[in-house]
């Protein structure tokens, strides 16, 4: 690992384009919702199925994408997802200009770019697997990480700004320009790539195959297994913790956004202690340590009261979810890739995608159910329990099963 160096000029352009497309993205940061309800006078729960619809109906729609492009350049299909998300995102404010956006069109887009996301982050990481060597994969998805983070904490409130200054539609019109933006960046990373070699007979059951690989893998299927569930446990609770904040404690929609703008800058410090960790106590340990870590800080949200207090809450508990979250991203990005076969990297990453998407958009769907049931601070200590037990999925080693036999061929282990 290089540390703080360059790692060349394709990844410069590379992270140029990532860090684009990221600040776009979180410049619109929930814009859809609010144009449903701002624009077209959308209920709570059409404004569910929007959010839902887009996870669900845009993972399968993405499910044949990871076979197609598995033995094809990586860079064209990068660029085309980016191209197809700035199309799919222009005729939202066509249609706001011309006065004919409707819900229906909001939905349909919302799936096309959640479909092409799922699509070009199976490509990226294919295409990062082959542009770098296996020591420099975690400095790389550590960047990306800060990049995230940092585009997490600018993005919302310039996009808020921006839409309070310019109308509803600005942030998607700014969102798409950037997708194009990223692919021009991704043209200018130029040079030469080899295709996936085929091994053996054309893969039968396209990304099922993924799967498949996945869950046949010692350290591949905890390790997807942890990350599908502690992910859809995070993501159930952000809603209802908005519907308890907001609605039932009376705190401003300023303080709700403050509780977590504030605490992302947690991101940048894990993304910066991973790169350093790693070195030092070694990526098992550090994985394991941090999956435990991220899983501590959840239920925390059930005890928000009102107030200063409460808020002060809020944000630390966010902050340790950040934190820990921010130091377990890059390295089991990075743990993923090294183990991934390079002739099956687009489908397993693509299988992965799709089943995060899924599973977050079935059990916020299911956890809004229950909610209604139990109440919304019953459900998110629910989701904090639950969330506690999923370091029990992670894998206790991160060898190469290669390396692990010949390890025991040699008397080591």
């Amino acid at each position: 690992m290089r540390g703080g160096r360059s790692l060349g000029r394709r990844f410069g352009w590379l992270w140029t384009a990532y860090a684009v497309s990221a600040l776009g993205t979180w410049l619109a940061f929930d814009a859809f919702s609010l144009i449903a309800v701002v624009v077209l006078h959308a209920g709570a729960t059409e404004v569910a199925v929007l959010s839902a619809a887009g996870l669900a109906v845009g993972a399968v729609v993405a499910t044949p994408l990871g076979p197609w492009m598995e033995f094809r350049r990586k860079r064209p299909v990068m660029m085309a997802m980016d191209l197809v998300r700035f199309a799919a995102l222009l005729t939202v404010p066509a249609a706001f200009a011309l006065g004919g956006l409707t819900f229906v069109q909001l939905l349909v887009v919302s799936v096309v770019v959640g479909a092409a996301d799922i699509g070009f982050t199976a490509a990226s990481g294919a295409f990062l697997k082959s542009l770098l060597p296996p020591e420099d994969l975690l400095a790389a998805n550590a960047r990306f990480e800060a990049t995230q983070w940092t585009a997490t904490i600018l993005g919302p409130p310039l996009g808020g700004a921006a839409m309070g200054l310019f109308g509803p539609v600005t942030t998607v019109l700014v969102n798409a320009v950037s997708f194009v933006l990223s692919a021009l960046g991704i043209r200018a990373i130029g040079g030469t790539e080899t295709r996936a070699a085929r091994k053996g007979p054309a893969p039968a059951g396209g990304l099922l195959e993924g799967w498949r690989y996945i869950l046949g893998h010692p350290v591949l299927r905890p390790l997807f297994l942890n990350t599908a569930l502690y992910n859809a446990l995070i993501m159930v609770s952000l809603p209802l913790l908005a519907v308890l904040m907001v609605g039932e404690l009376g705190f401003a929609a300023w303080q709700y956004g403050l509780a977590f703008s504030v605490p992302s800058l947690g991101g940048l410090l894990g993304s910066w202690l991973a790169r350093r960790l790693v070195p030092r106590f070694g990526e098992r340990r550090v994985l394991l340590t941090s999956g435990w870590l991220r899983a501590c800080w959840p239920v925390g949200l059930a005890f928000v009261g009102p107030g200063t207090p409460g808020l002060v809450l809020v944000m630390a508990v966010e902050l340790g979810v950040i934190t820990s979250c921010a130091v377990f991203n890059p390295v089991y990005a990075t743990t993923r890739l090294r183990l991934a076969d390079p002739d099956r990297v687009a489908r397993t990453l693509s299988a992965w995608s799709v089943t995060n998407k899924a599973t977050t958009a079935g059990m916020t769907a299911l956890w809004g159910l229950l909610a209604g049931v139990t109440g919304p601070r019953a459900a998110i200590a629910i989701a904090g329990v639950l969330a506690l037990a999923t370091p029990l999925l992670l894998p206790r080693r991160t060898e190469p099963v290669a390396e692990m036999a010949q390890l025991r061929t040699d008397g080591v282990v």
